[in-house]
């Protein structure tokens, strides 16, 4: 399995995490977007998620509701601001337990010789919103992410 890895400095309002695909560009930026794939890997393994709204054009709403085991339902919305196929998304998110919470998110579909990174820079408007959302577990949640995301690819691709 590639490696995740998260860096969150002490002191700043972001974070950026990064994984290694050995898959396409075009193959990883479609799982990323197809509001059909996102219920396959979108979150910790231990939630489903369903796509409410997926347009991904800039201007274009986004929302996902994912449930976890007892039933709890949370919700996650944000604006897509710039999409340059295969290589770019700019996104905004707001986790709606956390109103007002809301990250910048850059996402970078680096490619290389039949494999891709995936390299997302998310920045809050305070250390102290950015460490609200780590809080939640959200590097755990992130690697399971990621690690389905590897799965689903693998399977797109047998």
């Amino acid at each position: 399995m590639a490696k995740f890895t998260l860096i969150a400095e002490p002191g700043s309002q972001e974070y950026i995490y990064r994984r290694q695909f050995d898959f396409a560009q075009a193959d990883v930026f479609k799982a990323y977007t197809d509001p059909l794939l996102i219920p396959k890997w979108w979150g910790p393994s231990i939630c489903t998620t369903m796509v409410d709204k997926m347009d991904v054009r800039p201007g274009g709403l986004w929302r996902f509701v994912q449930t976890n085991l007892r039933g709890v339902c949370f919700g996650f919305h944000g604006v897509f601001h710039t999409v340059e196929p295969y290589s770019l998304l700019i996104n905004t998110l707001e986790y709606e337990g956390k109103p007002g919470n809301v990250s910048l998110n850059t996402v970078t579909f680096k490619a290389g010789q039949g494999e891709t990174e995936l390299i997302r820079h998310a920045v809050f408007q305070s250390e102290a919103d950015r460490d609200l959302i780590l809080n939640y577990n959200m590097e755990q949640g992130l690697s399971q992410s990621m690690d389905r995301l590897e799965a689903l690819l693998q399977n797109m691709h047998p």
